[in-house]
């Protein structure tokens, strides 16, 4: 057999990562192709399934999952389509987290705090909130940056490529500006003003510059 023909027949053998869960009057599925769900107990069951190219933002965190599309909402004028998932008791998302992180771009939104990163540094923080914010803890890591909180649906992990930029008005202040849609509007980008309850030397600022400007 030649060897690209058996290559095929390898890759053919190969069993496709992914996960599915039991979800609310369903099965969700996540795999190497994109997301699916599949309706159940129904007489005329709804089928989607999203491509990760037709996924404008997936938003993941440990019992909930969250896709926007590209299709406009005809109810909400300037708003895109979206469909949110959680998981029911005793279950979770986490086993996805490892494909989803390697598979999207910056239209993934980790809405969870990477266990597996070793900080270079670390600080305690307020993250500022509209009505009420979250405390907990901001580090920096070789490749990406985690907040992490007590709080539900606060923590958070980006790569160094979801964020588009950073400022720092002042020693006790740290603002992220992310890739992350705000709510379900086409264009917009969110912002992650942290309090400092521990000074940010220029050092260490400068040096987090450059990781994110690939300096």
């Amino acid at each position: 057999m030649e060897l690209s023909k058996a290559l095929i027949v390898f890759a053919a053998a190969l069993p496709m990562l992914g996960a599915e869960y039991r979800v609310k009057n369903g099965t969700l599925s996540i795999d190497e192709r994109g997301v699916s769900y599949q309706e159940t107990g129904t007489k005329h069951p709804r089928h989607d399934s999203w491509s990760y190219q037709d996924i404008q933002q997936l938003e993941l965190a440990p019992a909930r999952l969250r896709v926007l599309t590209y299709q406009d909402n005809r109810w909400k004028p300037g708003a895109a389509r979206s469909y949110t998932f959680d998981a029911l008791p005793g279950q979770d998302f986490m086993a996805s987290y490892p494909l989803l992180k390697d598979r999207l771009d910056q239209r993934f939104v980790a809405e969870l705090a990477d266990p597996a990163v070793q900080p270079l540094w670390s600080v305690p923080v307020k993250l500022r909130g509209t009505i009420t914010g979250s405390e907990g803890v901001l580090a920096i890591g070789p490749d990406r940056i985690v907040y992490t909180t007590a709080r539900q649906g606060a923590s958070r992990t980006w790569r160094y490529g979801d964020i588009d930029n950073i400022a720092n008005p002042g020693p006790f202040e740290l603002t992220l500006t992310t890739f992350e849609r705000a709510l379900e509007h086409y264009g917009n980008r969110k912002d992650f003003n942290f309090q400092l309850k521990e000074p940010l030397d220029e050092r260490r600022y400068n040096e987090l510059w450059r990781k994110l400007h690939h300096e």
